[in-house]
């Protein structure tokens, strides 16, 4: 029997593959699309606003081609939807987003703290004190924008103590929805005093490395949020959800 010997197919050598360019404009619509989601979470895009291209790209001196690549990224990260024949908004969030929103994000925020109060040393139980004394100090004052801040900060760091990358991956894109919101519920009478009450749980279950009650406080607490929510929408019923992160 007759074997013939095939010759293989010679790679070309890596060597001979000529050096590429660098990429252009790449870090140029980065940066474009960071402020863009600044301006969305800070609301100064409002929520079904109409993004103008032309003057966004006047005032920072860029290009359309850049400011348009950006806003396709903001689109893939649901931030922003592109209307045929009509540009470029901003999402809105309806009272039926929310409803749905909270509950799974409970979910993820109440895992993150389990795993973050399994893992925290005591240098991460110092770094969630200080950022829990800071929310203590705006909420001494009713210091709204402070708090949200803050508050933002100790959620942040709590998933980021978690070191889960599938659940860090979920949360995060998740997150960005929750900053729509900006908080809106600490407006609640009353809200600011229960909230850090709230934390006052968490922040001891981190201390006792009880990570089940942690579990249980962070659920609670971001359930607490959807309940300020829906009640001061109550109280003002023609107010639209606002933009920026309840959590």
């Amino acid at each position: 029997m007759l074997i013939r010997m095939v010759q293989p197919i010679p790679l070309p050598l890596l060597a001979a593959v000529p050096a590429a360019p660098p990429l252009r404009g790449t870090s140029l619509h980065d940066g474009v699309a960071a402020r863009l989601r600044t301006l969305v979470f800070d609301g100064e895009l409002a929520p079904g606003a109409y993004i103008d291209e032309k003057a966004l790209a006047a005032a920072w001196q860029v290009s359309r081609t850049p400011l348009r690549e950006a806003l396709k990224v903001l689109a893939a990260e649901g931030l922003v939807e592109l209307v045929p024949h009509r540009g470029c908004r901003v999402i809105e969030l309806t009272e039926a987003d929310a409803d749905a929103l909270f509950p799974v994000m409970a979910l993820l925020e109440g895992r993150c703290a389990f795993e973050a109060a399994s893992k925290a040393d005591e240098q991460a139980l110092r770094t969630l004190q200080h950022l829990h004394d800071d929310l203590e100090r705006h909420a001494a004052v009713q210091d709204l924008a402070g708090y949200y801040q803050a508050n933002h900060a100790f959620h942040s760091f709590v998933q980021a103590l978690a070191s889960n990358r599938w659940l860090d991956r979920v949360t995060s894109d998740l997150r960005r929805f929750m900053r729509l919101m900006r908080g809106r519920q600490l407006a609640l009478p009353g809200r600011i005093e229960a909230s850090i009450n709230e934390h006052r749980v968490l922040m001891d279950a981190f201390l006792q490395h009880d990570a089940a009650r942690a579990e249980r406080a962070m659920h609670d607490h971001l359930m607490a949020q959807l309940v300020a929510l829906k009640k001061l929408r109550r109280l003002a019923p023609a107010t639209p959800l606002p933009a920026g992160s309840a959590a």
